[in-house]
């Protein structure tokens, strides 16, 4: 452990606070011994900052005074993903300051982000002058309108515009939310819009897969095939179904090849589809690259296979971009990538590189014609949100548009993306790498027990051995069960990926030391 003296002004405020707390207690009868108080004012002098280099403390977190951010946090705030009562003992990493693909907390720590955040600060974490001169220009022009009733204003128009102008295949139109989730969650009520408009309305079943992540909202998470985040929310949804994921490395038949495995692949969401009735699936949704189930690369001739399947029983496809959208496999979308002919598409996260909370889904003309016709048979289109198309964020998501054309993420990624898949298949002939792959800025590493056998770790040991020692080495990895997903900002550098390699080589050999001495 270390302290770290803090202000005069402080200890003053904090000394006072704590003469309140005990004052307020008298007052009720519940005393508090001396040495209670002479703890307190002890805890109020100095901020008190766990040994990054602990086994059983995050890098980072608050044990300190109740006015502190990592007590004010405990005391107020609710977060997501997070064991809740863990929280309360450990407390948070509190990050201050972002300098390119690295982050510093308020100890003084330095990491380098693997996983851009959560794959969406493709520009890093530095202060950006420039786009926050569009925002301060637009929030003087006009902080906020709202798109509702045939109202517009330019800076969504421009953006609308400019998304439709990338897509990888030819689509009409473009709504925007403020999320992944949102946009999920706006591209399945669209599937049930348009079946119903097509005279179809007990076609409303959507296909996700197993392991796959569209987001929290009830909808999205119940397409999302994440057993952990419908446990005890009374989810999924009853109309939603799920298919097997291709994870090729762990779930292929000895012997099997990629095509062969992906054909098993396409027969069982055909399967699915005839034992559920095709005329009662509306869509089927996917990600190019399966991010929150582990950076998960499709086989050769998946989607292709796939995509045949869907049009045999003419199901709506929505290719799921908001990971991989924006350069981050190679080309600007994954469907470029894996030669997808999505109905629908959503895309979040980079779209604004994280600078401003927004999302979009761009539909074909075919829905497009059958929200026309539908919103003139009800009277509205009554579907959207408060803050969808603000003015700020769309605003700001058109001039990240522009900084990616100017250096040309997608050349990077290609470039950039390659060396680091090389450095990361590096390490393939580790005692715990099993697998390595990866296309763009975008790589999974499977951990394995035994890798020839293809035999996984118990579960708890592997992934969250080297989650600690990854902190510990100055490293956030984003761990998935026993894979690490590497999708670091795209302004990553040779140097930055050198650097990186460097601390994961120390991480999986003090990982797998600890691993095997237990």
């Amino acid at each position: 452990m270390k302290t770290v003296d803090i202000s005069p002004e402080e200890m003053t405020h904090n000394i006072a606070r704590f003469d309140d707390l005990l004052a307020n207690k008298a007052k009720t009868g519940n005393k508090i011994p001396p040495e209670a108080r002479e703890r307190m004012t002890a805890r109020a002098t100095k901020t008190v900052i766990a040994d990054p280099t602990a086994s059983d403390t995050p890098p980072g977190v608050m044990n300190v005074m109740p006015n502190s951010a990592a007590a004010r946090d405990i005391a107020y705030y609710i977060h997501p993903q997070t064991n809740l009562r863990r929280h309360q003992e450990v407390g948070p990493m509190v990050v201050n300051k972002g300098d390119g693909i690295y982050v510093e907390d308020e100890a003084g720590n330095r990491y380098l982000e693997c996983v851009a955040g959560l794959w969406c600060a493709a520009l890093g974490f530095s202060a950006n002058e420039r786009i926050a001169r569009v925002a301060y220009d637009q929030m003087r022009k006009m902080g906020y309108y709202h798109t509702y009733r045939h109202t517009a204003h330019e800076s969504s128009i421009d953006l609308a515009e400019k998304l439709i102008q990338l897509a990888p295949v030819p689509m009409s139109k473009v709504l925007f939310q403020c999320s992944g989730s949102e946009a999920n969650d706006t591209a399945i009520k669209l599937a049930w819009y348009y079946q119903a408009a097509k005279g179809r309305p007990d076609k409303v079943k959507i296909i996700g897969r197993d392991r796959g992540y569209h987001g929290s909202t009830i909808a999205a998470v119940s397409v999302s095939g994440k057993p952990d985040m419908h446990a005890d929310f009374a989810l999924p949804l009853p109309m939603m179904r799920h298919t097997e994921y291709p994870h090729y490395y762990r779930r292929h038949e000895n012997g099997e090849s990629e095509e062969a495995f992906a054909t098993r692949m396409a027969d069982a969401l055909e399967t699915l589809i005839l034992a559920e009735g095709p005329d009662t699936v509306a869509a089927f949704f996917a990600e190019p690259v399966m991010a929150a189930g582990g950076a998960i690369i499709p086989p050769e001739t998946y989607f292709d296979k796939v995509q045949t399947v869907l049009k045999k029983y003419d199901v709506l496809f929505v290719a799921d971009e908001v990971v991989c959208g924006f350069g981050r496999t190679g080309n600007w979308w994954g469907s470029q990538t894996f030669n997808l002919q999505p109905d629908m598409i959503t895309c979040a996260k980079a779209l604004s590189a994280a600078y401003q909370p927004i999302s979009a889904v761009m539909v074909n003309e075919g829905i497009h014609q059958a929200m026309l016709s539908q919103s003139d048979k009800l009277g509205a289109f009554s579907h959207g949100y408060t803050h969808a198309g603000h003015p700020v964020t769309t605003a700001v998501a058109l001039e990240v548009i522009k900084i990616y054309e100017e250096i040309d993420v997608v050349t990077r990624a290609r470039e950039v993306g390659g060396y680091m898949i090389q450095r990361l298949q590096s390490f393939s002939g580790h005692p715990l790498v099993g697998d390595v792959r990866g296309i763009g800025i975008l790589a999974g590493m499977e951990l394995m027990a035994d890798k020839e056998n293809r035999t996984p770790f118990e579960p708890g040991i592997a992934g969250p051995t080297v989650d600690r020692i990854g902190r510990q080495n100055g490293l956030i990895l984003r761990v998935i069960g026993d894979r690490l997903a590497f999708a670091p900002p795209l302004i990553m550098t040779e140097e930055n990926v050198d650097d990186m390699a460097e601390r994961l080589g120390r991480t999986l050999d003090q990982a797998h030391a600890e691993i095997t001495k237990s």
